[in-house]
């Protein structure tokens, strides 16, 4: 697709892969918005990069409506949803936190379907549209400590391949990602520091390529691995 003068929405875009993804976007020609639940963050986020932001939590479905709604208001359509927002935790099974869980589950499984239905209802009624939802590796292989990350991730696979089934003959291009270890923080903390790590820029330069593919064809998934993280 030809990204100049695109309408992006970005959940997340405060930090990390959907702040490098926004401005890989912007940078592309694209008008961006960018979601968040903490507001002061993603007020700054916003005016670095100079894109609109709408705060609000993608696990709520009234937010996730109201997000879709209001980037649809005043663009008159939507031609991109990154689909990024994401929560981790890990724990062993015996110690593992059933409240826990479910605020995993709710960010990175049930925010994820509810974003990706309202902006599908959009797509479907244009004939167009990018579904881009960011995984994990953690979704094609688990590991100890996962159950809530890994499994929240599986499932994300899993509607993905649904959605990708039924959109498709709406013109609608249904896309994941899955980025091995990158150096960013969860919910406002710092990364850790690894030169031979990736940045969320690879992630972001990754995506915009995909989706400058010609719209005829797409790339339904791919993973981007650092080449020697050890």
């Amino acid at each position: 697709m030809n990204l100049r003068g695109a309408i992006a929405l970005v959940t997340g875009g405060s930090e990390g892969i959907g702040k490098a993804v926004a401005r890989a976007l912007k940078a592309e020609g694209a008008l961006v918005t960018i979601t968040g639940r903490r507001r002061a963050v993603l007020e700054g986020a916003a005016g670095d990069l100079g894109v609109d932001g709408i705060a609000g939590d993608v696990g709520d479905e009234a937010d996730a409506k109201r997000t879709v709604e209001e980037v649809v208001r005043r663009h008159g359509r939507l031609d991109i949803l990154i689909n990024n927002a994401g929560v981790g935790y890990f724990a062993p099974l015996v110690e593992a936190d059933l409240g826990k869980l479910q605020e995993v589950y709710r960010t990175n499984v049930f925010g994820a379907f509810l974003m990706a239905r309202e902006a599908a209802r959009v797509f479907v009624r244009q004939r167009s549209g990018h579904l881009v939802n960011i995984s994990s590796t953690a979704g094609t292989k688990g590991f100890q400590g996962g159950t809530a990350y890994a499994s929240s991730k599986f499932a994300l696979k899993g509607m993905t391949e649904c959605w990708r089934e039924e959109l498709r003959r709406s013109n609608v291009r249904v896309i994941l990602v899955n980025p091995s270890e990158v150096l960013t923080g969860f919910g406002g903390k710092p990364p850790p520091r690894n030169p031979k790590k990736l940045r969320p820029q690879e992630i972001a330069d990754a995506i915009v390529g995909a989706l400058k593919i010609d719209d005829r064809g797409f790339l339904p998934e791919f993973s981007v691995f650092a080449t020697n993280p050890f």
